[in-house]
């Protein structure tokens, strides 16, 4: 016979168990584990009956409460509340004494009077469950409840839940087995304060003091009469009750209580009529605990931060096992966001941009020494309506929400620049860079080995001088120029520096690729959350930290701290290093410089802009000692194009640039979070670094090449010719024009300059031999003798001279 046809010859359920009550009265068969001599007499067989008691455990098992975890900012301000079931375990002495009588009276007045199970109790419920033809009473006591509740607060999986709650023989007898197993482990006072917190209240609301706080905005403590008397009846039918939707039947509900109450003598006839002339609810005294970081203030913030704790192997083993201890461990998750920043990133944003634009806006600020994120903002907000988004344009795609970045145009450079000093290259060092240069056939070297390409011919986007230093460079964002200096230090160190500052392909997660045009931002996705923390590692003189959200994990139970990552912070560059590039980049902030629109205050700043081909995303990056940021403009809706004649700011874009459409985002936001701070200001860069470690170049200019070349092996540098046009020149044809480096630079010792040859087109003509005019003859004083010539007959000047 199959289990489904046994169960449906079963007599009914409520039946049953009071017969066995009956049976178990007379035979004590419960308490001894023993077979049940009367059960036949409701069709069950003896042995039916001892296969339902005998083999069941004698302890009840009980699993951690789920409560809610809170995460806080930096201040300990709450900015989420996470939850699968909103719980706030209480004490006993943490609940009103009101509360606990009413719960008594309306679920089990005789609670302190009876063992596991009230026999008298459940006859009478049963007695007027048969006479009303339906169930109008319960028979279980409060520990059979609490028993209940902890099988399905155990339960973890669907099929868990279902047979802890399934309408059947087996699962009433063993809620009566565990009830006596119960009572002989707890007190009185430990079973009804169990009760109290695991109980449903309705409205997500679980356990006493949530519930309280939810309905009425107090604790359980402060629970008065009629309050205490809604709750109490709710727990009979909490959504059938609940005092929000059924407002009606919940106070009707509640009265049922305070009647009760009354009957047991434990409150007045008076209190009972006062307390029934309240409202059952003040609907503006109602507290919406929300859930999720959907609901936060900060919901992409706050889901980068589940994203991390996910990491975090000591939550679980599997990231749903993670996030399962996450909701209900009652955790306290304090971040590094900082109320101030996250102000002054927004106000930037909505300034700046709408979220019905095209193309977005985003900004992340990160603090230099720490690598703690203070703030980020984006210009649409979290949501599926249009204008919304579930993707944080500030994060890697390390989880769902996280958008992958976007390629980052010349703010790279600035890598090149470290690279390029760390090797002791000067920021005064010039190369040759006119508006477009071939590199085709070119070879850089990469980490791997050589690379070329066939054709490739950049040019820049901006005008400079033609012989730019570094710091020239740098401050118009010279393509021809990196591109050359990253050929000659190498694609390798610029490479693994990028890579030590945390610089990685957001999309795939992978390192970027090394590439001929690396130093222009073209070898992979990166997010504004990368780069303010890679430059905020100039900010703190080299010392790389690791991005850091979460600052601490504690229980609320126990109080003690949950092992998670802390500070990484490493030196990754030499402090001088360091001071160089700040050095270059506070150029670009000056005047002249891409980034001098952008200056404010007192303080130093440093900074870089950023322009990808066909102006899919512009960017600027900076910081001062104290704090670092990126931002960006771009589009993100696939397929990505061009953001030119698209909309930004409820406008249509007709231009873009790193400092014209990116950079105003970033300033405001900087000046806003450094407002009321002390300015401070970068260490000054040793004149070593500036000029590099150099010896004196001879002045080489208008000597032949031979000459010049052997004047410069004779002071132990190399020389090589320049194989391109005769460059214009002041200097003779043929001779040397210039060189590079300049000879007001100087060079490395041992390196290698190059001789640019002279056409001459500006030198200037030879003039005309100049004949000395002749002096004149000063008139006689003295009457010369006779016979003396007045004229010097010589002179072919005079022929008729002749003497007196």
């Amino acid at each position: 016979m199959h289990r489904g046809e046994r169960r449906a010859k079963r007599p009914n359920v409520v039946w049953s168990v009071f017969v066995f009550l009956v049976a178990s009265a007379v035979a004590g068969a419960l308490t001894a584990g023993l077979a049940l001599p009367f059960a036949g007499l409701v069709g069950v067989t003896t042995a039916k009956a001892h296969d339902s008691v005998q083999y069941l455990p004698q302890d009840l098992e009980t699993a951690p409460l789920a409560q809610k975890s809170i995460i806080q900012d930096a201040d300990g301000r709450v900015i989420a509340t996470l939850y699968q079931q909103n719980r706030t375990p209480v004490t006993l002495k943490q609940i009103s004494p009101i509360m606990l009588k009413a719960i008594v009276a309306i679920e089990d007045d005789r609670f302190y009077e009876h063992g596991a199970l009230d026999f008298k109790g459940t006859l009478r419920a049963l007695l007027r469950n048969q006479s009303a033809g339906g169930v109008q009473q319960g028979g279980s006591s409060i520990t059979q409840q609490y028993v209940k509740q902890s099988l399905i607060n155990k339960a973890r999986t669907p099929e868990e839940v279902k047979e802890a709650t399934a309408d059947t023989y087996e699962r009433k007898v063993a809620e009566l087995r565990y009830a006596i197993a119960v009572e002989k482990q707890m007190t009185k006072g430990q079973i009804l304060n169990g009760y109290l917190n695991l109980a449903f209240f309705g409205d997500r609301s679980y356990g006493v003091d949530a519930a309280a706080w939810h309905y009425f905005g107090v604790h359980a403590a402060k629970l008065n009469l009629p309050q205490a008397a809604m709750l109490a009846g709710i727990v009979k039918n909490p959504n059938g009750y609940d005092p929000i939707d059924n407002p009606k039947r919940a106070k009707a509900r509640r009265d049922v209580v305070l009647r009760r109450m009354q009957e047991l003598n434990i409150i007045t006839a008076k209190q009972a009529q006062d307390a029934i002339k309240t409202p059952v609810l003040n609907p503006a005294a109602v507290k919406v605990i929300p859930n999720g970081c959907a609901n936060s203030k900060y919901p992409f913030f706050c889901e980068y931060v589940m994203a991390k704790l996910k990491e975090n192997n000591a939550f679980g083993k599997t990231k749903e096992e993670r996030e399962n201890y996450i909701e209900t461990s009652g955790l306290v998750i304090r971040t590094s966001l900082d109320q101030k920043a996250q102000k002054a990133a927004e106000t930037s944003i909505a300034e700046h941009s709408k979220p019905t634009d095209d193309v977005i806006g985003a900004v992340t600020m990160v603090e230099p020494g720490t690598g703690l994120v203070k703030a980020m903002a984006q210009s649409r907000p979290y949501g599926a309506k249009k204008g919304q988004t579930a993707y944080n344009y500030n994060v890697e795609k390390s989880y769902p929400g996280g958008f992958g970045g976007f390629q980052n145009g010349s703010t790279m450079k600035a890598f090149t620049i470290a690279a390029a000093i760390a090797r002791g290259v000067p920021t005064t060092y010039r190369i040759r860079s006119p508006q477009t240069i071939s590199l085709g056939g070119k070879t850089f070297e990469t980490c791997k080995g050589p690379i070329s390409v066939a054709s490739y011919n950049p040019k820049n986007s901006t005008k400079t001088v033609l012989d730019p230093s570094m710091v020239d460079a740098a401050r118009a964002s010279t393509n021809t120029y990196f591109l050359q200096l990253s050929q000659q230090i190498g694609l390798c160190p610029i490479a693994t520096i990028a890579d030590q500052l945390g610089m990685y392909d957001a999309q795939e997660l992978k390192p970027l690729k090394q590439v001929i045009s690396y130093t222009l931002g073209s070898a992979g996705n990166v997010t504004p959350l990368m780069l303010s923390n890679a430059y905020a590692t100039f900010a703190a003189r080299g010392m790389y930290c690791s991005p850091q959200v979460i600052t601490s994990v504690t229980s609320l139970k126990t109080g003690k701290q949950i092992p998670t990552p802390g500070p990484n912070c490493h030196r990754v560059l030499s402090p001088g290093v360091a001071d160089g590039v700040n050095y270059v980049l506070q150029q670009v902030m000056a005047k002249g410089g891409t980034g001098a629109k952008l200056k404010f205050g007192k303080s130093d700043l440093a900074g870089k802009t950023g322009t990808t081909d066909e102006n899919k995303a512009v960017w600027f990056a900076g910081y001062s000692t104290r704090l670092a940021a990126a931002s960006v403009v771009a589009d993100a809706d696939p397929r990505l194009e061009n953001i030119i004649n698209q909309t930004f700011n409820g406008k249509t874009l007709h231009d873009a640039s790193g400092s014209g459409t990116a950079g105003p985002i970033w300033e405001a936001a900087m000046q806003l979070a450094l407002q009321g701070l002390p300015s401070t200001k970068f260490v000054k860069a040793d004149d070593k670094i500036i000029r590099g470690n150099v010896k004196d170049l001879p002045y080489l200019k208008g000597m032949t090449p031979a000459d010049a070349a052997a004047k410069l092996l004779s002071m132990g540098f190399k020389a090589q010719m320049d194989h391109g046009a005769r460059v214009d020149s002041d200097a003779p044809n043929g001779t040397v024009a210039w060189t590079n480096p300049r000879q007001e630079d100087g060079a490395p010792a041992g390196s290698t300059v190059t001789l640019f040859i002279s056409n001459g087109s500006k030198a200037k003509p030879t003039p005309p031999p100049v004949t000395p005019p002749t002096p004149p003859v000063p008139p006689a004083t003295i009457k010369p003798p006779p016979n003396i010539p007045t004229c010097p007959p010589w002179d072919p000047r005079f022929p008729k001279c002749k003497r007196g």
